[in-house]
């Protein structure tokens, strides 16, 4: 085993800071319906990785290179469970960031972690204020354009903000940052209202096999009253 080869063993990614991680309720519902949203939505998709509070290390040979966005989306990796992220060796930067925001976090969030994306050539940021304790409106989006030959963030200030890398637009509904089909028109669902939807299917089919079980049931009972008589 060669110097480099021992130095490049030697070096450890870790998987966590070990620090206690402080999210509100709030926080942790909305990290949690843009992961299983998306993760559903794109279920069919070998190529599409989706990922929540994930240490993403950027810089081969540094560990202290590296950025654990809140979700983050990677279109050309295959899907599958990972520790880390290790961009030299996934070979493919996440074409969207969503960090969801706060008073403790804005300064990262507008700063250095937006400088950081776009230096790394994420397509698209999105910044939510869940509460509304200081951005106007509560979703900032960023779309990376290249401007005399440097990739530079944009702000897009349309009044319903579409991600063409999702093909869905983000939608503040509430407390909640909605997503939706932007062909269809059809909302992704939390976790509670694909439970509340899949029980009304559940309760509808059975109400249907019950009408046709008594259909059935009439249908003999006549069909035995005609030829008795």
């Amino acid at each position: 085993m060669d110097v480099i080869t021992q130095v490049k063993t030697a070096i450890i990614y870790p998987e966590s800071d070990r620090s206690p991680m402080g999210e509100t309720d709030l926080h942790i519902s909305l990290l949690t319906y843009l992961r299983e949203a998306l993760l559903d939505y794109f279920r069919d998709d070998p190529q599409l990785y989706v990922a929540a509070n994930l240490f993403l290390y950027y810089e081969e040979g540094n560990p202290t290179a590296v950025v654990a966005p809140d979700v983050f989306v990677v279109r050309g990796v295959p899907k599958g469970n990972r520790r880390i992220y290790k961009l030299w060796e996934e070979g493919q930067v996440p074409q969207v960031v969503f960090e969801l925001t706060s008073r403790s976090t804005r300064l990262d969030d507008l700063g250095t972690k937006r400088a950081l994306y776009a230096m790394l050539g994420v397509s698209e940021y999105y910044i939510y204020d869940p509460y509304g304790d200081y951005l106007e409106p509560r979703l900032w989006a960023y779309h990376l354009e290249t401007k005399e030959g440097t990739a530079e963030y944009g702000r897009v200030l349309d009044a319903v903000i579409h991600s063409q890398v999702l093909g869905l637009d983000l939608i503040p509904e509430g407390d909640l940052l909605r997503l939706r089909n932007s062909q269809t028109g059809q909302k992704l669902l939390t976790p509670f209202e694909a439970q509340a939807a899949r029980r009304t299917e559940a309760e509808a089919r059975r109400a249907a096999e019950a009408e046709a079980a008594q259909l059935r049931a009439e249908l003999e009972r006549l069909r035995s009253g005609k030829a008795n008589g």
